[in-house]
């Protein structure tokens, strides 16, 4: 059958595309447990915040070794698998590099010497990357979250990219047709002795191998995404575009708090009155704060599954760095667990989650964590794609102190002191200027 090899890549490139979409559909439905939160302001700063901190990497070059290796992993990875464009033109209708018919000798001999030296730089670079991770073990790599799985999964991209970039170069090296047209074979023209003395019909093999397995360890790592922390490649974007726009450090209040608050400082109004005729009494609240992932909004879920667990955050947390138990990149993994959880909870039961005596607090989180932050917001600005685990840990706060009234007691007792001496320490108004005279 003269056209099997293309039925079976339509059928596998069909097959990776469908588990791909059904993985998307999955994601955005859990991301659409959380509440509502207006997101739709000022849509040229978020264009801007977009194109700077995902597109430019603005943020990851703040520390500019690590930053400047991302950087080529990054524009490397892009570029390159333009030419998976040509690979699935070649896979579904038989040609064989439709880009020399295409376009000019030279110009795609220049796009494909692009993609062979990107392909080295890159290769070369996620070593280094492997360097820094398992032989230094940098500190924020090997943390106490760091079990396992998410310490395998960084590893496992690593290996994925270099044999992608060697399958790439492979590919190239052994086909004898493109060898033989002496145009962008850059790096490939010295790989290709390397199998000298082999037959042509032994090379087609090799390159029709390293061919298949290239668009296949494609489709494979755009399936892995979704399991992996790199879903911040396709997440970033997003991400990045509804992050917070607000000063630095400015908190979100409870409007039904703010009324209540504003009731009570204006003495004109009468609390225990009823609405006038017509006018709509609103709701208190069901819940304020939160205690599980469906009562954070869907930003804050979106957050979670963009974190990259690079770890830059934990290791700008001052609580961290004093031995406390916070980690912010274990909040943000934690938020993300416990939102698959509730996710396969819903497959499991026909579209409805089945209460499973399980929250994001307690059972995840714990509070000595949450009392741990000095919502200092050093986590939020070292954040390379602008994720807010502060947010959460507010949240979180809001929950414990006004749905359980479980604040510490040393925070317990400063609002006391407020109360009812108007400053945070114990002593009398009337007492306060009573060290000038000691």
């Amino acid at each position: 059958m003269p056209y099997l090899s293309n039925i079976i890549f339509a059928i596998l490139l069909i097959t990776g595309v469908v588990f791909f979409t059904k993985n998307v559909k999955k994601l955005m439905r859990n991301i659409r447990l959380g509440q509502n939160t207006e997101v739709s302001d000022n849509k040229s700063q978020r264009w801007k915040n977009m194109a700077m901190i995902a597109l430019g990497q603005s943020k990851m070059v703040r520390r500019p070794i690590s930053g400047f290796l991302h950087v080529v992993v990054y524009v490397g990875f892009v570029i390159i698998n333009i030419e998976v464009l040509e690979i699935i033109i070649d896979g579904l209708f038989g040609t064989h590099r439709i880009g020399l018919k295409v376009l000019p000798t030279s110009l795609y001999g220049f796009l494909i010497a692009t993609f062979e030296i990107l392909a080295v730089l890159v290769f070369i670079t996620v070593i280094i990357f492997w360097v820094r991770r398992n032989i230094l073990k940098l500190a924020r790599f090997w943390k106490s979250e760091m079990t396992s799985w998410p310490k395998n999964d960084g590893n496992y991209i690593l290996y994925f990219e270099m044999v992608l970039m060697t399958l790439f170069l492979v590919m190239n090296a052994t086909d004898t047709t493109f060898q033989a047209m002496n145009a962008g074979n850059v790096v490939s023209q010295f790989i290709a002795p390397w199998f000298s003395g082999l037959s042509e019909s032994t090379l087609h093999i090799i390159e029709r191998t390293a061919w298949w397995l290239h668009i296949g360890g494609i489709l494979v790592f755009l399936n892995y995404l979704y399991f992996s922390k790199h879903l911040h490649i396709l997440l970033a974007f997003p991400n990045t575009y509804f992050g917070k726009l607000k000063p630095k450090g400015e908190l979100n209040n409870l409007e039904a708090v703010t009324k209540e608050v504003k009731m009570m400082m204006d003495p004109s109004i009468d609390p225990f009155t009823a609405p006038a005729e017509g006018a709509e009494s609103e709701a208190e609240p069901v819940k304020f704060g939160a205690s599980d992932v469906q009562d954070l909004n869907w930003v804050q879920l979106l957050n979670a599954y963009t974190c990259t667990e690079c770890g830059r955050c934990t290791s700008e947390c001052p609580a961290n760095q004093t031995g406390k138990k916070l980690s912010p990149r274990k909040i943000m993994m934690d938020t993300r667990d416990r939102l698959e959880e509730v996710g396969k909870n819903i497959d499991a039961n026909k579209g409805v989650f089945k209460d499973d005596g399980k929250q994001l607090l307690d059972d995840y989180i714990t509070k000595e964590e949450l009392w741990a932050c000095t919502s200092c917001n050093a986590c939020v600005e070292a954040c390379p794609v602008s994720i807010d685990p502060l947010s959460i840990i507010i949240e979180m706060r809001r929950y414990l102190v006004m749905e359980q009234s479980a604040a510490p007691v040393e925070l317990n007792n400063m609002m006391t002191n407020i109360e009812n001496n108007g400053a945070p320490w114990p002593y009398n108004q009337m007492d306060r200027l009573n060290w000038k005279n000691e």
